[in-house]
This record gives C-alpha cells, sequence and structure tokens, in this order.
C-alpha cells in the first residue's frame, strides 16, 4: 500500500478565458430536435449495424493487419478498454451489460479468460503493443478485490507497452470504495477517476436502488484529490423518478461544491422493453417530459455558472481540463467510453459485449459469459459481430466526429483526406440543415458547416442528417431520445 499524502497536491492553474456562454434558449425547433430519438455516435456506423457476417475471422486478420502495419497513414497508437460485468446490486436504471452476483469467487477465472483473451489478440498483432490509454468499465470494475486489480493491471503491463503518460482511468462505484482502496487504484498506477453519483437526493436514490450518502461522496473525492489523482469525473443522470426541479437544482449545486474536473450529465432513457431492470421502475414517479427540459436547463446553467465548460454532448469539464483545452484548440476526439483527448486510437476492448476498434473496423464480443468464455476456451477470439467500414462510412464518420467533436465540418478538409467533392456528395443532408439553419441552430456557410451555441446542445440531432443508415430505415425507435 502506498502511505497517503496528507495534504491535497495544488490544482493547476486556470488560464484566462473567454465569457462563459450562457444556456440556450429552448426554442421550439431546439426542443423538437431534443425530443428526436437518436444515437450518440460514439461511433459510426452504430453499433446496431454492427452484422454476424463479420465474426473472429475478419477480427483476426484485422489484429494481423495492425501488427504488420498493413495499414493506410500508418499505426495509430492503441487504447486499451477492459469491461468488468459484475456488480453486487442492481440499479433500476442501468442499461449496462452486467452480471448482478455476491459471489466474488466468479472474478477469479474470468480474469483467466480476460488474460486469455489478451494473448489471442497479440498473437494476430505482435507483443508489446504500445498503448497510450487505458480504461477499466463494466459493471463495477471494483468488484474485484484489491489482489485481483493487482494480478489484472499486473497482466495487463506484462503483455504491453504501456506509455509513461499513458491515461489509466478506472469507473468506481462509492459503494465499494474507501480511501484505503483508493490508495491502491494509485499505487497500481491509476491517475483518473470516475465515481458514479448520478443524484444525491435519497428518495431519489431508493426508487433507483443506489443509495449512497453525499457525505461518503464528498469524502471519497477529497482522499482522491489527496492522493494526487490528476482528473476526476462525475457522472450524473437526468430524468431518474422523482427528480423535481427543486431537488435537481439542489444535486447540482452539491455535485458543483466537489468541484470535480468533469461531469458527464447523461439523459436516462426509460427503455423497459429492452432492459429488464428499468421494469422495476414507476413510471408514473418519472418527470414529464417538459420537466425533464427544465432539469436540463438547470443543469447547463448551475454548472456553467459555477465555471464548467461545455464540451458536447451532455459533458461538462472545468477550463484547465485538458478536455476543455483540447476543445478550444480544435483536438477533442470522441470513443466508445466519451470524449477524449487522445488522438483517433485504435481500440482494443477485452471482455463480455466489448466494442474494439482497429483500422477501418469495428467488432463486438459475445454479451453473456457463457459465450464469452465458450468460444476462449475453444482458442478464438470472442467476436459475434462487427463490421468493415465502407468508403462512404469512412468520409461521413469523419463528418459526423468534426460536428461531435469540433461543432465544425470543413469541406476542404473532408475532401483532401478522402477525395470526394463534399457539396456533391452531401447535397441532400445540406438541403435538410436549411430548416435548421432558419432556426440558429447551424450556420452552412459556403465551405463549411458550423454549429450555433444552441446548437450544440442538439449535436445528436444534428449528426444524424449525415446518417446514411439512419436515413435508409427510419427505424429510430431503436434509439432513446436526446432528452
Amino acid at each position: 500500500m502506498v502511505e497517503p499524502i496528507a495534504l491535497p497536491l495544488p490544482r493547476r492553474a486556470v488560464k484566462p478565458l473567454p465569457a462563459a456562454p450562457q444556456p440556450p434558449t429552448l426554442t421550439d425547433a431546439l426542443l423538437r430536435l431534443l425530443s428526436e430519438p437518436g444515437p450518440r455516435y460514439t461511433s459510426y456506423p452504430t453499433a446496431d449495424r454492427f452484422v454476424e457476417a463479420f465474426g473472429p475471422d475478419q477480427a483476426r486478420l484485422a489484429l494481423r493487419q495492425r501488427g504488420s502495419g498493413a495499414v493506410a497513414g500508418g499505426v495509430p497508437p492503441l487504447s486499451l478498454y477492459v469491461h468488468v460485468p459484475f456488480c453486487e446490486s442492481v440499479c433500476y436504471y442501468c442499461a449496462c451489460n452486467k452480471i448482478v452476483t455476491r459471489q466474488h469467487s466468479r472474478a477469479a477465472p474470468f480474469l483467466d479468460l480476460l488474460e486469455r483473451e489478451m494473448d489471442l489478440a497479440l498473437a494476430e498483432m505482435g507483443p508489446a503493443q504500445p498503448v497510450v490509454q487505458l480504461h477499466l468499465g463494466g459493471g463495477s470494475p471494483t468488484f474485484l478485490s484489491d489482489a485481483e486489480l493487482e494480478r489484472l493491471m499486473l497482466a495487463i503491463t506484462t503483455r504491453f507497452r504501456i506509455a509513461p503518460d499513458a491515461e489509466w482511468s478506472i469507473e468506481v462505484d462509492p459503494r465499494t470504495a474507501d480511501r484505503q482502496r483508493l490508495a491502491h487504484l494509485r499505487q497500481l498506477g491509476f491517475n483518473r477517476l470516475s465515481f458514479g453519483v448520478q443524484d444525491v437526493d435519497p428518495a431519489v436514490q431508493r426508487a433507483v436502488h443506489r443509495e449512497q450518502p453525499f457525505e461518503q461522496v464528498q469524502s471519497l473525492m477529497a482522499d482522491a484529490r489527496a492522493l494526487g489523482f490528476e482528473s476526476i469525473n462525475v457522472d450524473l443522470i437526468c430524468g431518474l423518478p422523482l427528480q423535481t426541479t427543486r431537488s435537481f437544482g439542489e444535486t447540482v449545486a452539491q455535485v458543483a461544491s466537489l468541484r470535480p474536473d468533469r461531469i458527464a450529465l447523461y439523459s436516462y432513457a426509460h427503455l423497459p422493453q429492452r432492459f429488464k431492470p428499468q421494469r422495476r421502475i414507476d413510471e408514473q414517479q418519472l418527470p414529464s417530459p417538459q420537466t425533464k427540459l427544465e432539469l436540463l436547463r438547470i443543469a447547463i446553467a448551475g454548472f456553467i455558472a459555477q465555471g464548467w465548460q461545455y464540451i458536447g454532448m451532455d459533458h461538462f469539464a472545468l477550463p484547465d481540463d485538458p478536455l476543455a483545452v483540447a476543445k478550444r484548440q480544435g483536438r477533442l476526439h470522441r470513443n466508445f467510453q466519451g470524449y477524449s483527448t487522445l488522438p483517433d486510437c485504435d481500440l482494443l476492448a477485452l471482455g463480455p459485449s466489448a466494442i474494439s476498434k482497429i483500422g477501418p473496423t469495428y467488432s463486438q464480443n459475445a454479451k453473456t459469459l457463457h459465450e464469452y468464455q465458450d468460444s476462449i476456451t475453444q482458442g478464438q477470439l470472442p467476436v459475434v459481430r462487427g463490421i468493415a467500414l465502407t468508403r462512404d462510412d469512412l468520409v461521413r464518420r469523419a463528418t459526423i466526429m468534426a460536428l461531435m467533436c469540433q461543432g465544425e465540418i470543413d469541406f476542404e478538409s473532408i475532401e483532401l483526406a478522402h477525395l470526394v467533392d463534399f457539396r456533391r456528395m452531401f447535397a441532400a443532408e445540406l438541403e435538410a440543415l436549411k430548416p435548421l439553419a432558419e432556426a440558429g441552430l447551424v450556420d452552412v456557410r459556403p465551405h463549411s458547416i458550423q454549429l450555433t451555441a444552441p446548437g450544440w446542445y442538439a449535436v445528436r440531432a444534428i449528426a444524424a442528417r449525415f446518417d446514411r443508415h439512419l436515413r435508409a430505415d427510419q427505424a429510430r425507435e431503436r434509439y432513446s431520445r436526446i432528452v
């Protein structure tokens, strides 16, 4: 164990910034966009477009091409994601792939499988792959004991070449952590934490079966600062049962008092037909659509007034946080974990349901632990579906990600990178943007498209105009509403 540091490390100096933008006026046009269903665009094409024809053989080929350097533009850096599916108890709002169990004895056999999956991937890519980013998610990674986390990190660091300045992040359930546990995470090398808070109101917590006193989170935040973690994120959810404008305003104020570097404010999507735990939520207790929009307005106003910058989608960061700096400098990126400061990495994702991005391909592992185990024990990558991107997909991915990350599409940069005539290729999309331009949400110029300040809050809906797959079938009911 490391010895706890007695005092918090000094915070980074805040650079002078322009005045913070005001929260948007919820015009009729913006409200219509916010009520549309649409993807979150952590990838394009989105995961629902993956096909079973893309399986282990295709995933193996993508890994081999990376290993041989046979990729256009050279081999990009590698990011690692590990999905730990276990949770001790179910949160009723949860839509994650998880296994609810109190049998901690299931962790060790799972780690055996993870190590074998790493070996299977490295057998194709080659050893000592350089890694610039590592993220543990779930489920609850802190379901693992200290010894099991140490075993997992040893397995990773002995198989991959971790960059000295790599980002090591982990999702932490405050109910499973204390100062000693955070100290151990710091000793293992983690420099970033994400606390799942969701809401601090006790009645809301009881309604979603996730009770954790605010004081517990407050204490953990202080401990994390004292231990020298570089960045701390807090997850919140807007639209949970029993949330009111008053109660959520208090949640915003209390979270703001903790001064997390980043805040992820997710909009709750009530889809009980798809996610069984959500059937335990009393729909009569959910806020109305209009109230939910007001909750969003309260959060945006509260966090901006307290100094956070709006990054995009539903993310905020303090001005000196690397995420805010990257946005100001035009270096923001997006992957399956959300916004990132790193260049467009290949992503090797391990564990049940995890999604990898290797070159121009996406591949997803089997969702159930049984299927995942069955593939690995047969010496086969546990990939069950995926997609190889077409030229059209690559152009649209670059376009959508430019909009999602920079708020701007520069026609020339897309044309030079992909050898297309932007205005000709996207003639229908440019026409579809005209009503949004008239509503003041986008600025369509001769050589670029820019989001306006209010347009940033509906970026998912605006990006969807460039989604050929979505436009082709109009099957938007598969997605949650933006708010």
